[in-house]
């Protein structure tokens, strides 16, 4: 199982949004680069990145923050926030991705989506985002709750070559409560993608726990910025 430390970014800083609500930020560092290279010296092998501007207006404001990463860092990037049509992806994948997350747009047009996992030499390097409310999805940074279900999502993709999916319970995002176990089981059930556990993880036992359940990845996002997880053990236990 990877674990992959998060860096969200908002006017090229690093932070940290509650239940995804951006008047709830907290902001850890203005230097994502010297972050990531704290991730990589405790092992880490991939990054998770979200750029929170182009994910709420999927204009990309925080390209030369990601390319800085890519730069200080040998580990391999997973980035989303406004991968919404082909050229954005590419983009993306140049400038330094190894794995692009798209979310409401793949939903939003999903016979787009299938377009891009029928190309076999593109599926693997892209990742659904799947945020939840409780199961259905949201679009636009988190900011509108829509009528489909997470699951039935996941679901479509099985037999895929799609590279993972990310599953976010939002209403744990931020908050150290622990991760939705019952609902991340449920999607990991419902497919055969790899499933990347996100949102609410506030200790080692978190990790554990993803592990048993079949996830092939977890995030950790505000428990390492406020010292309550210790990255390396958390990859030694993975």
């Amino acid at each position: 199982m990877d674990i992959l430390p998060a860096i969200d970014l908002r006017d090229a800083k690093v932070v940290r949004l509650s239940q995804g609500d951006y008047q709830r930020q907290t902001t850890y560092s203005d230097d994502p680069a010297a972050v990531a290279k704290q991730f990589v010296s405790a092992g880490a092998k991939w990054i998770h990145i979200v750029d929170l501007d182009a994910a709420k207006t999927g204009r990309r404001t925080n390209t030369a923050a990601i390319a800085a990463i890519h730069s200080a860092v040998s580990a391999k990037l997973e980035v989303g926030g406004g991968a919404r049509d082909d050229a954005s992806i590419e983009r993306m994948l140049e400038s330094g991705a190894s794995r692009v997350v798209i979310g409401s747009a793949a939903f939003k047009n999903w016979k787009w989506f299938e377009g891009l996992l029928a190309k076999p030499e593109l599926a693997p390097k892209l990742a659904l985002g799947l945020d939840a409310r409780d199961g259905m999805l949201a679009a636009h940074g988190w900011t509108a709750v829509t009528e489909l279900r997470a699951l039935d999502l996941a679901a479509r993709v099985k037999g895929s070559l799609l590279g993972a999916i990310v599953y976010t319970d939002i209403s744990r995002d931020g908050m150290l409560g622990g991760v939705n176990i019952s609902a991340t089981t449920d999607v990991v059930n419902s497919t055969d993608v790899p499933v990347i556990a996100s949102g609410g993880v506030g200790s080692i036992d978190d990790v554990i726990e993803c592990k048993r359940i079949g996830c092939g990845g977890v995030i950790i996002g505000r428990a390492w910025y406020e010292g309550k997880i210790d990255l390396a053990q958390a990859i030694a236990k993975s």
